[in-house]
Order: C-alpha cells, then sequence, then structure tokens
C-alpha cells in the first residue's frame, strides 16, 4: 500500500536577501509559489498540501491556490521565529504517515524528484533530494586560510524536498529542543538522534530563488 504523504511548503521567510516578498515574484506570469505548488498538486503520491507562511500572506495564498487549481491545499498556517520552528508548526498540521517539508522558493521542483525521494524515505524513513557537488571545496580557519581539502566524491549540495516518517521527525525534534539545537537543515535534526538519512538525486536546476540574480535564471529553466 502505498505511504500517506503530506508536503509542507516552507514559505515564512523574511526574504532580507531579495528585497520582497519572494514568493510572490512574478516567473513567467505566474506566482513563484504557484510553480512550487504545482509540482506537489501534480505528484499523485502528494494526498495534502500545508503552507507556513506569515499570517498577513494567508489571504493572498489561498487566492493564488484557488487561481492556479491547488486543489490539495489543507491549510495554512503561521510560521515561527525561526525556521525549525516553522517547519514544526506545518508537521503539527499534517494528517499522514510521511512528510515532505520543501523550501517554497524552490519552483523547479519536479514530481519525478518527489517521487524519488519519497521512495528513498519509505526505505530509511529519511531521505532528502541532493546532487553532488561539482566544485572543489575548502575548509578553512578563522583568518581564511586553508586547512583542510575534502573529497569531492563523498560532498554533495543539499537540496528539498526532505522527506521523513512523522513518528520520526516529531521525535528528532524534541530531541533537538531538549538540547538546544537550531539547525538550517531539517535532515540535521535526524541526524542528530543517530538515523541514516538517504541522499537521492535531485537536479542541478532545483534551485531555491534567493537573491534577484536567481529570478531570470529561473524563468529561463522554466522555459
Amino acid at each position: 500500500m502505498a505511504p500517506s504523504v503530506t508536503a509542507v511548503i516552507v514559505a515564512a521567510g523574511n526574504s532580507t536577501r531579495m528585497g520582497t516578498p519572494k514568493q510572490f515574484i512574478p516567473l513567467n506570469g505566474r506566482p513563484l509559489i504557484a510553480h512550487t505548488l504545482a509540482a506537489f498538486e501534480q505528484c499523485a503520491a502528494i494526498g495534502e498540501i500545508v503552507v507556513v507562511a506569515q499570517e498577513e500572506y494567508h489571504a493572498r495564498l489561498r487566492e493564488i491556490a484557488e487561481t492556479y487549481g491547488i486543489t490539495k491545499l489543507s491549510a495554512i498556517v503561521c510560521g515561527g521565529n525561526i525556521r525549525q520552528q516553522s517547519v514544526r508548526n506545518g508537521v503539527d498540521a499534517c494528517h499522514a504517515e510521511y512528510v515532505a517539508i520543501h523550501d517554497g522558493a524552490r519552483p523547479l521542483v519536479t514530481p519525478v524528484i518527489i517521487e524519488r525521494v519519497i521512495q528513498g524515505a519509505v526505505q530509511y524513513g529519511a531521505a532528502t533530494a541532493a546532487v553532488r557537488t561539482k566544485d572543489t571545496v575548502k575548509i578553512a580557519d578563522e583568518n581564511d586560510v586553508v586547512i583542510e581539502t575534502p573529497d569531492r566524491a563523498a560532498l554533495w549540495n543539499i537540496q528539498t524536498p526532505q522527506i521523513f516518517e512523522k513518528s520520526l521527525y516529531e521525535r528528532a525534534f524534541k530531541h533537538a529542543a531538549a538540547h538546544g539545537l537550531d539547525v538550517t537543515d531539517d535532515c540535521q535534526l535526524i541526524e542528530a538522534i543517530g538515523q541514516p538519512v538517504k541522499l537521492v538525486e535531485g537536479s542541478y536546476t532545483n534551485i531555491k530563488v534567493t537573491t534577484p540574480e536567481d529570478v531570470p535564471f529561473a524563468e529561463e529553466l522554466l522555459r
């Protein structure tokens, strides 16, 4: 039997580097978040979608969902003070066995990628989209002097979606809260309790729109 999966789309950031709420930036005539939502709408394995956003944007997000035929949207919840809490707020609104956590600002994710990560999560309990690092990476000291060059063959750039058994994520979140862990990547919560996370091949086009320079690049990729 196929697992039940809820997508948690995190769009509660302040967009400080963009200077404007990036979830509403037009990409080829549609709001950025509409492209993100459409990928999960079109993925047969996703049963419902929860969006995490600042309260002032909830009505606008509902309007976008209606305009672009996002029928799986089940809830819009408020974000927290940090990303970790925003994700938890979204997970709390889920009713599925698995949660698929995704950056709202990654509009080029595809149903195929989502399906692959779901398969990895079913096998391991936790999985994330990722791509192999192309560049050589250096580790530096506090003076920006190289102290180590790790083997590039072992390095990956992590993307989203990141998909977890809901019960596993909840256990990991409680551990993080008890130990004061503040992470930038949800997989780190799972790693902190000693559980494996499966890396699943994503796509180099699955970019996160973070700065104004990313917008024309994302539009070209969408075309």
